[in-house]
């Protein structure tokens, strides 16, 4: 993209999570330029906190500045992976094979239920909804919520219309660094964004659903239950998977998983200060699920559960 070409939009990616909200403070206070929207992509299976910090952004934040929240609509992961009539894109589970290996299927589920809606709301942002074509050198410059510690993770969107951009890299900001910024804005209850039962979830996130959410704990533990053969889908067409799926890398159901094992890392973590604590997006690997940071090219997202 040609860089003296201007974008004719600014759109924030918002997972609702302690990154992309810090952008969009930092719009709606001035300290980066002004956005013209923010698109959440709703899977469906959020926690409730995500939804009640939804509201709230919206209501003292959004509305005041003038930045609209674009809620996209549309699909359940939840209901429709347990849906004998419904196309599912499969969710990154882990799996037991016959053989006793363990595995873990693709994710295809953040292409589903969340890239592809962001990308259908900025082509309309744009006045180019599909299946028409977005005129060359028309695109938004799109924000995604990535800090120094993960920069890695940061990639382009492949797609000409929309340019990645990530500001908190261009501000060097750590997730400790937006976790401070939060705090002293009254936004230190901000949730980290992810379904309530995503398999990347670490022991720390698990044991802070079952001992803090009882009914989201409830509902990750039935599903756990209801997917040991895969999704419904694949077993009605004739496609059923070749061995045990499960939400915890252990292979074990949800309630007898060893979530109270304290990992290495977490240890390592109890020992610095509370918001480097609460800065830690993992114990045993990374965690939480962002549009623009998908982990389907990570190793161990590859390790391919036979179905």
């Amino acid at each position: 993209m040609n860089a003296s070409v201007a974008p004719r939009l600014r759109v924030l990616s918002l997972g609702a999570g302690v990154q992309s909200t810090t952008l969009f403070l930092l719009s709606a206070k001035g300290r980066l330029p002004r956005l013209d929207a923010a698109v959440f992509a709703d899977t469906g299976w959020e926690p409730k906190a995500v939804y009640r910090h939804l509201d709230r952004l919206e209501r003292e934040v959004a509305r005041p500045a003038g930045i609209p929240i674009i809620r996209t609509a549309g699909g359940n992961i939840r209901a429709d992976a347990l849906d004998p009539g419904h196309r599912f894109a499969s969710m990154p589970l882990f799996v037991r094979n016959p053989d006793g290996t363990v595995g873990m299927i693709r994710r295809q589920c953040t292409d589903e239920y969340k890239l592809k809606k962001i990308k259908r709301e900025i082509r309309r942002l744009l006045g180019h909804p599909a299946p028409g074509r977005v005129p060359t050198g028309l695109f938004a410059e799109q924000w995604v919520g990535i800090s120094r510690d993960e920069f890695t993770r940061a990639k382009d969107s492949g797609i000409r219309y929309a340019v990645n951009r990530h500001p908190l890299l261009e501000l060097d900001w750590t997730r400790g660094d937006c976790l401070r910024f939060l705090a002293r804005h009254g936004w230190q209850s901000t949730p980290k964004s992810a379904c309530i039962g995503c398999p990347f979830h670490s022991n720390a996130q698990w044991r802070e659903l079952r001992d803090h959410y009882p009914e989201e704990w409830a509902d990750a533990v039935a599903f756990d239950h209801a997917i040991r053969d895969g999704n419904v889908r694949g077993t009605a067409t004739g496609s059923p998977l070749l061995g045990q799926a499960y939400l915890h890398r252990s292979c074990l159901p949800l309630d007898q998983a060893p979530i109270d094992k304290v990992t290495a890392h977490e240890w390592g973590e109890r020992q610095g200060s509370l918001l480097d604590l609460l800065a830690d997006q993992e114990d045993d690997g990374p965690s939480g699920c962002s549009p623009w940071t998908c982990r389907s090219e990570d190793p161990d997202a590859r390790t391919g559960a036979a179905a």
